[in-house]
Parts: structure tokens; sequence; C-alpha cells
């Protein structure tokens, strides 16, 4: 059998849905039917014979009852009953569009963000799952730490300074009748006395004294000067006493580290740390009662450790533990200056312990201490360099007392001291200060200025009972 084209019209059983246009473009064939074997061999003329027998063989079309035909669509039906399942004309194309992903998917942003906050969540569990182990493990805990050293220290350094020094230094708690405060001293020898400043024991109707241990006991007022700002109190029935041990002020250079005790704000066993800024500072303090009778002259040793209100009384202590000084004044700011700094501002003063230990002596021996004097009286008004001697001493007496150590040495009214031993005079207070730095019976030189002229005269100082 030959092949060829099949350009035969469309068979008569091929049909389509009613008002469907043939979409057909111009040239494009018909479908070709299906063929159905009747279960034999077809010959070469099979094919023309089959074409002409169709007629016969085709099976009539129902139509479906009237009450279906609302229904459904009609059916094509194709030889021997069979209905058709493609047609090609039909409404629904086979084709579909692609019209790229779906975007109701998840973006790349959207991953991120959710992998971060899965992250964190696992971090936080993870942590806390971590915690609840270790609490509830029976393993103990222990972080690094330094193994304990040698606890010692070298004599010389601030920490082996203080361990000497702490036994021997109390804290002084007082009650007067219209105040109370706090101050410190330290142990003078195994008897029980205790050096402080004046202005700390003043008005004291009670006072207690509590040493490093912490036990307190109640002391009494042994003696007190108001001109040298010193005082001794005692205790009794105390059994191991650490006296300290006094050194000598006149080793002190400036520059020399220095160590300070005390209770600052009532803060006992306060340590501080600094070195002697100045010696020989001329210091005056006190004068609130206005008629001179409780200013102190002192000829400090100056320090930059820090010292404040309670820490007066306490030792200023060498590199040997030695005691070199007694705390008893600091320079604060101007009272009218707005931006005024309480406490220390690094200007200390302290009583040079060769003036402490000559009048604590005298305290402890006597109850009063004696000063050194050259009698005369000064011209405090004076404002020129130097110190005046007055034209006239008190109650209209004469201003060089007759027969004393400055009348024998040749000084007269109207001097002007402007030195002390070859050191400047600037002022009565600074000459009161230098007079009183020596003990009674000491020879000094002073230089006076009489009529436009210096001369040097010798005196040997006089003793004048304290206040």
């Amino acid at each position: 059998m030959a092949d060829r084209q099949q350009t035969e019209p469309a068979p008569q059983w091929w049909s389509r849905p009613e008002g469907t246009a043939d979409s057909r473009r111009d040239g494009v064939p018909a479908p070709r039917p299906e063929t159905h074997d009747g279960g034999g061999d077809h010959g070469a003329e099979g094919d023309g014979a089959a074409e002409q027998a169709a007629p016969a063989q085709e099976a009539p079309v129902q139509e479906p009852p009237a009450h279906e035909a609302s229904a459904q669509e009609p059916l094509a039906h194709g030889p021997a009953g069979h209905e058709v399942r493609y047609d090609p004309w039909g409404a629904q194309p086979l084709q579909v569009v692609d019209r790229g992903r779906d975007r109701r998917g998840f973006r790349l942003w959207q991953v991120a963000a959710l992998a971060a906050v899965t992250a964190l969540l696992a971090g936080g569990i993870g942590g806390w799952v971590g915690v609840l182990a270790e609490r509830q493990s029976s393993t103990r805990l222990e972080l690094p730490q330094a193994a304990v050293a040698d606890k010692g220290r070298a004599p010389e350094s601030v920490a082996g300074i203080a361990a000497t020094a702490l036994p021997g230094v109390v804290t002084l708690h007082v009650r007067g009748a219209k105040s109370s405060g706090t101050g410190t001293g330290f142990v003078l020898d195994p008897q029980g006395h205790i050096l402080t400043n004046n202005h700390v024991v003043a008005d004291a109707k009670e006072i207690a004294v509590t040493f490093s241990t912490g036990e307190s006991v109640t002391a009494e007022l042994v003696g007190r000067d108001s001109g040298y700002d010193l005082a001794v109190v005692k205790v009794s029935g105390v059994r191991g006493l650490r006296p300290l041990s006094l050194g000598n002020s006149e080793n002190v250079k400036v520059g020399d580290p220095v160590v300070a005790i005390g209770a600052p704000f009532d803060l006992s066993n306060t340590v501080t740390a600094g070195i002697i800024s100045a010696t020989g500072r001329p210091v005056t303090a006190g004068g609130d009662k206005g008629d001179g009778s409780d200013i102190s002259y002192v000829d400090a040793l100056q320090t930059d450790a820090p010292i404040n209100p309670g820490n007066s009384g306490g030792p200023l202590l060498d590199a040997r533990a030695h005691v070199v000084g007694i705390n008893s004044a600091i320079r604060g700011a101007d009272k009218d200056d707005p931006d005024r700094q309480g406490g220390s501002i690094g200007l200390g003063f302290a009583i040079p312990i060769n003036q402490g230990k000559r009048v604590a002596e005298e305290l402890i021996a006597t109850g009063r201490a004696t000063h050194p004097v050259i009698g005369v009286t000064l011209d405090m008004d004076y404002t020129g360099d130097g110190a005046r001697v007055g034209d006239k001493g008190e109650d209209g007496k004469p201003s060089v007392t007759a027969g004393g150590p400055g009348a024998r040495a040749g000084i007269r009214p109207g001097d002007v001291i402007t030195k002390v031993d070859g050191q400047r005079v600037r002022g009565g207070d600074e000459l009161i200060i230098k007079i009183r730095a020596h003990r009674p019976g000491d020879p000094l030189t002073l230089t006076v200025l009489r009529d436009g002229r210096e001369r040097t005269l010798d005196v040997v100082l006089g003793s004048a009972n304290g206040s």
C-alpha cells in the first residue's frame, strides 16, 4: 500500500459543538478519523473499500432526550457509538500560559529574618539551659584568684608605717556643755598619757578614748595650753599600751615622705600619705574668743598628706614610723569664695614634735606650760615689714618691760625687729612664732631697724606662764 497524504474532507461523523466557528487555518488538513479493525486483515485495496463501506456502516446518531439536552454539553459520537474524547476546536485550550513563580512564597529578607529570630531563640534557650545545669550541678564554681602571698610589708612603706603606729593611735570623743566633737591623739608613755590638740578638749566635760582594737575607756584632762594648741589626757587601767616613738623635727627636710593617721569625720584609723611641703611656716589658729587668749602660734611643718576635721591631734610620722609632728590645722579656700572646697586641699600644718615634746613634759609635770618671751609689747596694727615695738604697753605701762630680756638686750620703743637668727620676720605674729619655737633660756640674735639703720642685738629668752 502506498503512503499518501489524507486530503479527503472531514468525515460525516466528526462534529463540533453548535455555535462554534471553524478556527482552522487555511491549508491545515482535517484530523484523520480513527480506524477500527473488524478483527481481520486488510489488503491493499482495503482503504478504498473502507471508504465506500463507511456510509453503510454508519450508525444512526440518537438525540438525547429533551430534558437532558439543557443539562449537559452535546456530545459527538464516533463510529460504532464511541464518544469523542478530544475536540481540538473546543472552548478550553490544552496549552497553559507560564506566568512565572507564585509570588506568595517566601522572599530572601523574610528567610533572613526568620533565621535571625531562630538563632536568638536558640541562643537564649541554650544559655538558660546552661545556667540551670550549672546551678543544679554538684560541681563547685571557683573563679581564678591569686594565691595568698606574704602579708608582711617593708617597715618604711606606708603599710609598714601604719602597722607599726596604729596600735598607739587613739580616737577621742569629747562631749561638752554645748557641743560634742571628735579628735585624735597618740600614746606617749606606758602610764597612759596621750597627747592631742587643745582645741579638741578645750570645753570637754567628758572624754572617751577608743583604741585601734575598738576598746573604749574614759580619760581625764591632765593639762592644756591654748598658745601652743596642745593638751595631755590620761587613761587608767589599760594594759598593753603601745607608745609611739618620737622623732626629731630638726631632721625633717622638704620632700621627705610622711604618713598622717587620724579620724577624719569620725572615720577612725584613717591613714593618708604625702610629703613635707615646707618647714617653718608661721601659722596662727583660733581667735574665736576675740580677746586673743585662744590664739595659737605655730612654727609649723607643712604637708600635702590629706588632713580633715577629726585628724586634729594625730601623729605625722616619718619613714621610720617616728612622730615628727602633731596635725593641727588646715588651710581651706576663702569663706567668701563661691567655689570654696571643704576639707583638705593639700595644705595641712603640724606642730613640730620638738615643741610638742617640751610642752607635753611641762603639762604632765605641772599641768601648765611656759612660754619663751623677750619682754616687749608689739604694735599689732603696724603694717610695715617687720615687727614694731609699741610706744606704750597695756594699761599705759611701758612697752619694754624694765629689767626684762629685751631691756637687757637694748631694745627700745619704736624699734622694728626684722630678723631672728638671720631669718626674715614680716610681722608681729611671725615674730611671736619664731620666739615660741625655742625654749626659755635659749639665746637669740635679733636684727633691729632704728632711725633707718640696722643693728644686731643679742637676747636670752625669758619665761612666762601659759594659759
